[in-house]
């Protein structure tokens, strides 16, 4: 099969990182004049194409933009509508659900533990209240008074 009846637009191999750019460039060699004319017109209507495309898009995005205004919905609007959206999203997701309630156990058992440390606590500190109060009310005045009192009937 010669070469115009495998067709003048097979895709040609690009070469990867690292490949040598000269053996490719030598196939560019071996077309005709005929077929390398072929493919620059080719070439130049896909890139009329593309500006044609690009030139509806922008003409698509100027009428978007203008029936947003009439509307009233601004930018702000937009993008508040598109946190909410994508929030929702991502707690949607089964990744989230699944930190979510692993993070909540941990809040549990983290305030459990809290709980515990400070009831120990307490506990200590009016043990030594009771203590220092206990002391403070032996070295009382009226403690020894009494207490000398309980020894004399004695």
């Amino acid at each position: 099969m010669d070469r115009s009846e495998q067709g003048l637009l097979r895709t040609p191999t690009v070469p990867e990182e690292g490949e040598d750019v000269a053996a490719t460039l030598s196939a560019t060699e071996t077309l005709s004049e005929e077929e390398q004319e072929e493919l620059r017109r080719e070439l130049a209507k896909v890139e009329e194409e593309i500006q044609t495309l690009s030139q509806v898009l922008a003409a698509k995005e100027k009428h978007l933009a203008e029936i947003k205004r009439k509307l009233g919905i601004s930018s702000l609007q937009e993008l508040k509508q598109n946190i909410a959206k994508g929030w929702q999203d991502v707690t949607a997701t089964s990744a989230y659900k699944k930190t979510s309630e692993t993070l909540s156990q941990a809040g549990q058992k983290a305030s459990a533990a809290l709980s515990s440390v400070g009831s120990v606590i307490t506990r200590k500190l009016e043990d030594v209240k009771l203590q220092a109060f206990s002391h403070s009310f032996r070295n009382s005045p009226t403690f020894k008074s009494f207490e000398e009192k309980v020894e004399n009937l004695k």
